[in-house]
């Protein structure tokens, strides 16, 4: 694998990168959010060990950037701060897995392996279809440039069809994703539901996109 290593602790540089390249891996390194993007649109990495507290960009902004630029590789994140909302902050940007300092290098190896079986798909942080943007993180949707504001299972229901743009979303895959196991759902209750969030993300907007297909379920155009 090459590995980009992204810390400005010459001491983490050098420790870590001796025992990756003890292992084979090709290692390349960078002390600055600036330095690390630049690389990493220079070359093609299989992962990158990202510390958030950097100079110049810190690691959440790198990540952001890169995944702004339809960079995929995965993203390791490195911190040494125990708050958990700055690890929520560095996977919400798209960073994929995190290891808090200090950290054993076995683990740091098994999760680079891990990731890098995953591969590096597509993953954006927001998710769009035409002129809608989900953002997952926030629960916030918006139409046109315009704030939607949806119940929390209308909010489900609309991620769920719009992260399956374009494909039919059955009625049973509605239910499995909306109801768990314990809840009675009416016959009704799906139709009543995609009702209500048609009255909130389609007429307001004088669009049509959320469809129903007969004996199916239902599907989000995302091409009017």
């Amino acid at each position: 694998m090459r590995i980009l290593i992204v810390d400005d602790d010459p001491d983490v540089v050098a420790f870590v990168s001796a025992a990756l390249q003890r292992e084979g891996h090709a290692v390349d390194t960078a002390a600055t959010g600036d330095d690390a993007l630049w690389l990493a649109r220079e070359a093609p990495f299989d992962a990158i060990v990202l510390d958030i507290n950097i100079p110049s960009l810190d690691g959440v902004e790198v990540c952001t950037q890169l995944r702004e630029q339809q960079n995929w590789t995965p993203i390791l994140l490195l911190t040494g701060r125990a708050e958990v909302s700055d690890r929520v902050r560095g996977l919400d940007a798209g960073a994929d897995d995190y290891l808090v300092k200090p950290f054993a290098v076995a683990e740091l190896r098994a999760r680079l392996r891990a990731l890098v079986r995953r591969g590096a798909p597509a993953r954006p942080a927001l998710l769009c279809a035409g002129d809608v943007v989900i953002d997952p993180a926030a629960h916030r949707v918006q139409r046109c440039g315009q704030e939607v504001h949806l119940t929390a299972r209308e909010y489900t229901l609309l991620e769920v069809l719009v992260r399956n743009a374009d494909a039919v979303v059955t009625r049973d895959d509605i239910v499995a994703k909306l109801w768990d196991f314990a809840a009675e759902v009416g016959s009704n209750v799906v139709d009543v539901t995609v009702r209500r969030l048609r009255e909130k993300i389609d007429r307001p907007f004088g669009a049509a996109s959320i469809a129903t297909v007969r004996g199916s379920g239902y599907i989000f155009r995302s091409h009017l």
